[in-house]
């Protein structure tokens, strides 16, 4: 490959200006795809000026979806980075700039010390599916080898830990035993819980290709909303939330009643059947379809296609996932495969879709309260002693006590059983259910570690100590994606300011824990010098387990590229495909059926809370937007947080589009604005997840979310929970926007949000793309403006009275308007504005939209504030990659444009594809009304 694609040096920066390429991986979710990363080296410093998918990876084959391309936006400066360390001395005080010594030595006197007074399970680990192996191998190894418990758990546990249960329960291990190419050959996909269109593009156009080329091929959707992967489907089973396992249970019922199931393969290769089979007596399609709100002819119609397809294949998400019956939905749903054989043969198969980039090479090296390295298991004692040996520790070292997960963890801060949490890469002060209780929860705490790549996550203020880590560009190590392969990420820029690697952190502090707690003489345990000393210790340990990795190193994946596992010594490749021999990877080689009965959801809805609220995903935007928000480009597709609702459950509460909602559940509440959409069903509304602190008054929708878990799994119901919405007027209302440097002006103004009742902010493009400039745009409504408010807005905004600013002041309608003016060639340009006082009417968003569009101002500047100022309807902008917006789609396909047409005309659906499934809802909206 063309380019220099090491990182460079302190040394070469003093040299002419170049250029790199750097092979790597993106960090966003579990696909897993390689990238190339451009980047310009100089005196002034090294940035990344450019990307691209990388043709010779095999998990995109040079694909990206809008937020892959987009991520050289959101490393265009420092701005809002951690940079230094960070320590609090007391509590209530700020936290000061330290260097590195001490802030090591601080963390590691702490722990250690509360360690020796309560014991070593006072104190936990909180970490993150976006760590690298290399990263969560010494934290696991800090936590269960050197201090001695086994707290240490992840957002994983959030996002996939069901999944993990249900095939752990059904076929004996951890990891899907699918890969990406079955793809391209099933005839049957199920999908179940998962917007795939929207978490996982780039494997979507796999699937769309695939099935262009092969017309017989037929999807099913099954999911409460009519998501754009639903509006594709052959069949949509849109079943009421929650009762995923009775649909299954359905289905299997009229597969065995058909004889459609494999008596030979159940026969040869599973336990467990005759149990199952039993209990699916009640099962009928007809008593199904009651209790899923779907008709019994689709569900006969699904197995149908299931049972006589050549290939099936299931691919499920967080929808199956985030349930307090999470892992019995995973098994109802492999089971089905196991009765019909479908599974190890290629296209077949259930393939759970990873949420993050690294979830499942965190699970590889045991980084969760509930496992050990290479999947052993805790309460096995000869996993333990194995592993003590395979690290040298003393016998009986390892704790044979399941550590604490997610939720309970945070609960056990909170009622003062754990003393001390070090949190990295993660933000559970947004992501995790109940989040009031979260911070209950930091707030207790007698010491709270946040190591982290951003300054302004809802989390950060807990920190009495905050260390620095290096993001996406900078890091070294390897990532495991949904098929098992393993990828090299590699850094194209050295680390910003005094940034260090997470794996680096860790190792510090446990070299200096290590020197407080380790006998004399004991060999050291964290002598790493580098990522690759890390990866080898890490594959020794995988040895003679299923996911051996022991004929894998660094020097092989540079020559040969990225491999899935199992890769055990003398191997040329790894294993594509899981249990083609029907061998499976329990005790005596049998998959496991078990009985799974239908549950409802943990919090059924009531008279005082009648709606079911659902959660999921934007197509743009990523977790909460620590990284994605930093992109003013990805908040095109969904510029503001909104709550959807069906048309007449609107009509009912006397609610319209855009009114503000109180949204409240046992927990708490939220205001966010309306969405009317007949994509929800009657009786739910849909929330995305992504909104958190750092863009609303509140916490986001966990500020209502359910913190029940499942009791197999332990991950909590995050995507149902009873609510009410009610509508909240407030008498003062304010829009305000300005063009500028935008990342700076969210830090500047995020501390305002939650001093108004309802508060949010959004970046946007500039319309001139060199500018370099983008804007912030701020919503914000409470009963009166809270004292000194817009004075201290107005100076952030820089709309303070002056010659550029022009002003109207009613004070006794209690009405402020300002319009900034551009400067020079731009003065009849609107390059800021601030109007508040009385309700939202439509002549400020028509200012919004002139100034937006950087639209030249004619006639009297004195003509901006009139109420008669008309504007156009809202032009949503549907292609992010190349700016096509929906009039001008509609317009094309009208004139009889197709998909194909508007690619070829427009240029929409042709780099990344994100936007096609929309394109495709777009086309038959407009042919099914004639």
């Amino acid at each position: 490959m063309d380019g220099d694609t090491r990182a460079p040096t302190s040394s070469s920066l003093a040299a002419a200006p170049r250029r790199t390429r750097t092979r790597s991986t993106c960090c966003y979710c579990g696909v897993g795809c390689g990238v190339l990363i451009d980047a310009e080296h100089d005196a002034q410093g090294s940035r990344i000026t450019g990307i691209a998918g990388d043709p010779e990876h095999p998990a995109n084959f040079g694909r990206l979806c809008t937020k892959g391309l987009n991520l050289p936006q959101t490393t265009r400066d420092t701005t809002g980075r951690a940079l230094v360390p960070q320590l609090r001395r007391l509590r209530g005080d700020v936290r000061r700039e330290v260097d590195w010594d001490v802030a090591l030595d601080t963390v590691a006197e702490r722990f250690a010390s509360i360690v020796a007074e309560h014991g070593p399970d006072a104190v936990a680990f909180y970490l993150s599916g976006q760590l690298l192996t290399e990263d969560y191998y010494v934290f696991n190894k800090l936590a269960k080898g050197l201090i001695g418990t086994n707290n240490i758990d992840t957002n994983s546990r959030l996002c996939m830990s069901s999944a993990v249960s249900g095939y752990k329960l059904a076929l004996g291990a951890d990891g899907p035993p699918t890969c990406y190419d079955d793809l391209e050959q099933a005839r049957t996909v199920l999908f179940a819980g998962s917007n795939m269109a929207y978490a996982h593009p780039v494997l979507f156009r796999r699937l769309e290709a695939a099935r262009e080329a092969h017309p017989e091929t037929k999807w099913i959707v099954i999911d409460p909303r009519r998501t754009d992967t639903a509006a594709m489907a052959d069949l949509h089973l849109a079943l009421q939330p929650g009762t995923d396992v009775a649909l299954f249970n359905g289905m299997l019922h009229h597969l065995i009643w058909e004889g459609l199931i494999d008596p030979d393969y159940i026969d040869a290769h599973t336990e467990g059947f005759q149990p199952l089979k039993l209990m699916l007596r009640e099962y009928t399609p007809r008593f199904v379809a009651d209790l899923c709100g779907v008709a019994a002819e689709d569900i006969v119609q699904a197995a149908e296609w299931f049972g006589r397809s050549p290939a099936a294949l299931s691919l499920y998400c967080m929808g199956l996932n985030q349930s307090s019956h999470g892992t019995d939905k995973n098994l109802a749903l492999i089971q089905l495969h196991l009765a019909t054989a479908q599974i190890g043969k290629p296209g077949a198969g259930p393939f759970s879709l990873t949420g993050q980039p690294n979830a499942m090479g965190g699970r590889e090296v045991g980084g969760m309260a509930t496992m050990l390295a290479a999947h052993r298991e805790i309460a096995d004692p000869e996993h333990r002693a194995e592993l003590e040996r395979l690290w040298k520790l003393p016998t009986q070292t390892l704790s044979d006590r399941l550590g604490l997960p997610a939720v309970a963890l945070f609960d056990a801060l909170r009622s003062g059983k754990v003393k001390a949490v070090w949190i990295a890469c993660t933000n559970p002060v947004h992501s995790m259910p109940d989040i009031n209780l979260v911070r209950e929860a930091l707030g207790k705490a007698e010491f709270v570690v946040v190591q982290e790549a951003f300054l302004n996550t809802d989390t950060v203020p807990y920190a009495d100590v905050l260390l620095p880590a290096t993001s996406w560009g900078e890091k070294e190590g390897t990532v495991t994606n949904s098929e098992r392969r393993i990828s090299r990420v590699r850094a194209a820029l050295p680390a910003p300011g005094e940034a260090r690697a997470d794996w680096w952190i860790a190792n510090e502090v446990a070299r200096r824990i290590e020197a407080r707690l380790a006998p004399p003489g004991a060999a050291p345990l964290f002598d790493f010098a580098d990522t690759e000393a890390v990866f080898d210790e890490h594959r020794r340990l995988t040895v003679g387990r299923d996911l051996d990795i022991g004929g894998l190193d660094y020097a092989l994946l540079e020559s040969q590229g990225p491999q899935q596992w199992p890769f055990p010594a003398g191997a040329s490749e790894g294993q594509a495909r899981r249990y083609g021999d029907g061998v499976f990877a329990t005790a005596d080689g049998r998959a496991r059926f078990h009985a799974t009965a239908y549950k409802p959801v943990a919090e059924p809805i009531s008279a005082r809370y009648p709606l079911r609220l659902l959660t999921g995903r934007l197509r743009d935007q990523w977790h909460g937007m620590s990284r994605s928000g930093r992109a003013p480009g990805l908040f095109a597709h969904a510029p503001e947080p909104t709550l959807s609702m069906h048309p007449d459950d609107a009509t009912r509460r006397g609610l319209s589009a855009g009114d503000l909602v109180r949204v409240t559940s046992k927990r708490g509440e939220l205001l966010l604005p309306l969405a009317v959409s007949d994509e929800v069903g009657s009786g739910t509304v849909f929330a995305a997840m992504h909104w958190s602190g750092q863009f609303l008054a509140s916490g986001g929708i966990n500020e209502v979310s359910n913190g029940a878990v499942d009791p197999k799994s332990f991950q909590p119901e995050l995507k149902h929970a009873a609510v009410r919405v009610e509508k909240a007027a407030f008498a003062w209302n304010l829009l305000a926007a300005r063009r500028g440097d935008a990342l700076a002006l969210q830090i500047a103004v995020q501390p305002l949000l939650r001093e108004c009742a309802f508060a949010s902010l959004s970046l946007r493009a500039d319309a001139d793309p060199d500018s370099g400039q983008a804007w912030l745009v701020l919503r914000a409504a409470a009963e009166t403006a809270p004292p000194q408010w817009l004075q201290r807005l107005a100076e952030v905004l820089q709309l303070q009275p002056e010659e550029h600013v022009l002003e109207y002041h009613d004070a006794r309608r209690g009405l402020l308007k300002r319009v900034g003016w551009g400067h020079g060639a731009h003065n009849d340009r609107i390059e800021g504005l601030l109007l508040a006082g009385g309700q939202r009417d439509p002549a400020s968003e028509a200012l919004l939209d002139i100034a937006l569009a950087g639209t030249a101002w004619t006639g009297s500047r004195l003509a901006v504030f009139t109420q008669r100022l008309a504007g156009a309807a809202r032009d949503a902008l549907v292609c992010q990659c190349m700016q096509v917006k929906e009039s001008s789609i509609r317009a094309a396909i009208a004139q009889g444009a197709d998909v194909d047409a508007l690619k070829k005309r427009l240029g929409c659906g042709s780099v990344c594809g994100s936007c096609v499934p929309q394109l495709v809802r777009m086309c038959r909206e407009i042919v099914d009304s004639g």
